[in-house]
């Protein structure tokens, strides 16, 4: 493939997924503003299923190829850049306050998954049994959310003080429809040009694929939730981003690594490089964005730059291990 071929599929990657997320996240609000589902609950389902679908057809193809340890890397190692890198520069960007009803439950859950995933190194697989319970985390975390969503949707139809929402019309629901339609095409369909266009730019330029794979591939399969969040920043929705990246991560851990395991047949083995470095650095990222968050009850710029030098550190040690 000529240079400058790589270099225009690239570019229109970037616009692809630029432009996805404005129209993606535009939609998003919409729905929560039309149906009185609180942007919280819209950016940890609609918004986190979609967003998450790289990270699926990446691992689960793997998968079933038997290339068990892309399948685990991807969708571990995507749960630390989202909060160690996406997640942080919400924090830094957005501190704000966050109300530990709507965040204890996702909070526990996902590190729950976390600590699951942490304990399979531990025993070198993941075996079906534990797969199971990961489903079922994931069977939780949906239900919790719908019942939230209808909780909230009641007490506002309830209350003395209804809100008035706006009543769409046919034409402004097809609009839309169709933006949340090709902004989730538009992210998912970028990515992949950017992170395919992206290792063979790097090839050209001399780059060795140790590094290509511990950058582009590594980050690019949570561009989605990366441009989401930044133009979620932009247009200061940060529930909607904080949201995304809490769902994104629990659907990562609880339905990409047991669907993996339940593809290829059998347990996924778990290499000791990844028990040793990149489970618990999923795990201590979660930690340290959750827990205090939990008590304070508010999201901080000391976190956001805790996050940022967490992620930094294991990059380095992750490129230290792979003899970088």
């Amino acid at each position: 493939m000529e240079l400058a071929l790589v270099i225009f599929l690239f570019l229109v990657g970037i616009v692809f997924i630029v432009k996805g997320g404005d129209y993606f996240v535009d939609a998003a609000s919409w729905i929560a503003e039309v149906s009185g589902i609180p942007k919280l609950i819209i950016g940890a389902t609609i918004v986190s299923l979609a967003t998450t679908l790289p990270e699926m057809l990446v691992s689960v193809m793997a998968a079933a190829q038997g290339k068990v340890d892309m399948a685990i890397g991807n969708a571990v190692g995507s749960v630390t850049a989202n909060i160690g890198l996406i997640m942080a520069i919400s924090v830094l960007c957005m501190p704000g306050k966050a109300k530990r009803k709507d965040y204890l439950r996702k909070s526990v859950l996902m590190l729950a998954a976390a600590m699951l995933v942490v304990l399979s190194g531990f025993l070198g697989q993941m075996g079906i049994a534990i797969a199971i319970v990961m489903i079922a985390i994931f069977a939780i975390f949906m239900g919790d959310n719908i019942l939230q969503a209808k909780s909230s949707m009641t007490t506002r139809t309830d209350s003395t003080r209804e809100i008035e929402r706006p009543r769409p019309g046919r034409r402004e629901i097809i609009v839309n429809i169709i933006k949340f339609a090709v902004g989730t095409i538009g992210i998912v369909w970028g990515a992949d040009l950017l992170v395919d266009n992206g290792s063979e730019l790097a090839r050209f330029i001399g780059i060795s694929e140790r590094i290509i794979g511990v950058t582009v591939i590594a980050v690019g399969t949570s561009l989605p939730e990366l441009i989401t969040t930044i133009t979620a920043i932009v247009k200061k929705e940060s529930s909607l981003s904080v949201g995304n990246i809490l769902g994104a991560n629990i659907i990562d851990l609880t339905l990409i690594l047991p669907v993996s395991a339940l593809v290829s047949g059998q347990a996924l083995p778990i290499a000791s490089a990844s028990a040793v470095l990149d489970l618990p650095a999923c795990l201590l990222v979660g930690g340290v964005a959750l827990i205090p968050t939990m008590f304070t009850q508010k999201f901080t710029k000391v976190q956001g730059v805790l996050l940022l030098s967490i992620y930094i550190v294991y990059m380095v040690l992750t490129c230290a291990v792979m003899g970088v």
